[in-house]
Parts: structure tokens; sequence; C-alpha cells
């Protein structure tokens, strides 16, 4: 069976992820994050491409013992490293394409996609399964702790695997957004920031 390229090259930098950007100053910013999107403690959490779980640790701060966390990535070597930075009962990590997920319909309050939009090969797709497993009212949030310029510029230096990974404007996945029956609330970027969040509507 052919892998996933992008998941072997998340695979080979798996263990230098971290060294990249200060942890420390990562979850403060996270946790601030957290807080302006109005994350409730006893939520059930979708994080969507968790890397090495720096906003999973940051989730767990925030939740009370009510709350989970389920966490996946298409990378077996994220998902190991994560696995042995945390270690708590709230979360369960999977090895997972974002584009087929085993859960019900409405099983989760929230879904994050943090630092991961770009590299989603159909967003249509994902939007449309990510829609699928929110409740209604949930919401959906499209994040990064960096403005787009930075981030297409990056991709853009770096392997062939994610080289033409782009994030879009705002206004661009926000529209996605609302044509699969989210209510966005919020389409913000600039140098240090882009977000877009849906609310999915009852239908």
């Amino acid at each position: 069976m052919n892998q996933n390229p992008k998941a072997v090259y998340f695979d080979g930098i798996a263990w230098k992820w971290d060294s990249w950007e200060n942890q420390a100053a990562l979850g403060i910013k996270l946790a601030a994050g957290l807080e302006e999107l109005g994350v409730g403690d006893s939520e059930t959490v979708l994080d969507i491409g968790c890397g090495t779980g720096n906003l999973t640790r940051a989730l767990l701060a925030r939740l009370s013992a009510a709350g989970r966390i389920v966490a996946i990535d298409i990378s077996p070597q994220m998902i190991e490293l994560a696995r042995g930075k945390i270690s708590d009962p709230r979360v369960e990590w999977q090895v997972m394409d974002a584009r087929s997920l085993p859960w019900t319909d409405g099983s989760f309050d929230r879904v994050i996609c943090y630092s991961v939009w770009p590299h989603f090969d159909d967003h249509a797709a994902v939007a449309n399964e990510l829609g699928r497993v929110l409740k209604p009212g949930g919401r959906l949030h499209v994040w990064h702790l960096a403005g787009r310029k930075f981030i297409n510029e990056i991709h853009a230096s770096a392997g062939e695997a994610v080289r033409h990974d782009i994030l879009p404007p705002v206004g661009e996945t926000a529209a996605l957004l609302t044509q699969f029956g989210f209510q966005v609330t919020t389409a913000v970027e600039d140098e240090e920031h882009y977000l877009v969040t849906g609310v999915k509507q009852v239908r």
C-alpha cells in the first residue's frame, strides 16, 4: 500500500518539530487563544492535525475532568511523540485522515484545525465531514498563530509534499464553510493571526 507523501514528510520532521518554536511562549499564546475562542471546561473537542500535541496540552489545561479530546494526525510519528509528552485519560490519540472519520453525527462540541488547514488536499470534503461530526451549534475553528503570507512562504520553501499547500484568504475559507452549513462568526487575518470560526446551523 502506498504511503501518503504528506504523512511520510511529517514523520520525517516530527522529532525536530518542537525545537522550531519556543514552547513556553507558544503555550501562553495557545491558552490566550482558547480563552478568546470560549472553549468550555466540559466540552468534547476534536483536535485535527494535532502534531506533537501542543494544542492538546493547552486544551487539557482548560478542560475539567468532564472534558474530552480526540486528537488525530496523519503522521504516526507525530502521534507517537504526542503520546510520549502527554499522558492523560481525557485524550484519545488516533492516526487518521480528516476526510473520513469514524464517529457518529454530532459527536463533538468543537473542532479545531490548528496549523493544518493548508495541508488538506480537499478542503470541501474536510469541511463536510467536520460539519457532520459537530453537534448543531458546535464550532469549527480554522486557526493559525502566524500570518498567511508567512505560512505560505514557509510551505513554498519546504519539502515537495507540502510545497503547494496554500492557506487561502479568510474570505475564501469563510465562503467554503458557509457552503457546508456553517454560519461564519469570525473571519480575521493579519501578519500574526488567522482565524475563521463557523457555527454549525440546525437543519
